[in-house]
């Protein structure tokens, strides 16, 4: 028989997620595997998930034709279905915030070598104070050399030994 009651019942059983979230599910994994593909060998080595899955990233990543990359991309969408993407999400967060804490700390770098370059020795007690076993007096004489090499239009082979001090210092 025809029960009204039944045709209007706005209580519907959940039957999973809807085929639009399902493809954007879809598309946000293949752009995983597009930002996995710009990272060379050697991480990709270390994203910790299993050798097929990188095998067919290394695959994806020689393929020149734009179209059969796609393909490969989506194919590799695909695969990560079945594996959980958390791990990848967070190692590729790692790399992001790794290269801006390292970007950061060279810039830092790079304005204390120009300061002391400058013959703005101030800085120098900022040095110490965070690395007490830096050598004053080395990073003194390379900032002179520096300075001289500067006004002399003379290449900065000292700067460079000044930033490489400082570098080794702060690692």
């Amino acid at each position: 028989m025809y029960d009204a009651d039944n045709l209007y019942n706005d209580e519907e059983e959940y039957s999973g997620p809807s085929r639009s979230q399902k493809k954007r599910d879809m598309i946000a994994l293949q752009k995983l595997a597009e930002k996995l593909m710009t990272l060379g060998p050697e991480l990709i080595k270390k994203c910790g998930l299993p050798d097929y899955f990188i095998e067919e990233v290394r695959d994806a990543m020689a393929i020149k034709s734009h179209e059969a990359k796609r393909r490969k991309v989506q194919y590799i969408g695909k695969i990560m279905r079945d594996i959980d993407p958390q791990p990848l999400i967070d190692f590729l967060e790692d790399i992001e915030t790794g290269n801006r804490a390292d970007n950061l700390r060279f810039h830092a770098l790079e304005q204390w070598r120009d300061r002391l370059v400058e013959g703005d020795f101030s800085v120098l007690d900022e040095i110490l104070e965070k690395h007490p076993k830096a050598d004053r007096q080395r990073i003194s004489q390379l900032a002179r050399n520096a300075k001289k090499e500067k006004e002399n239009s003379k290449p900065s082979k000292s700067a460079r030994a000044l930033f490489k001090t400082l570098r080794e210092l702060s690692e």
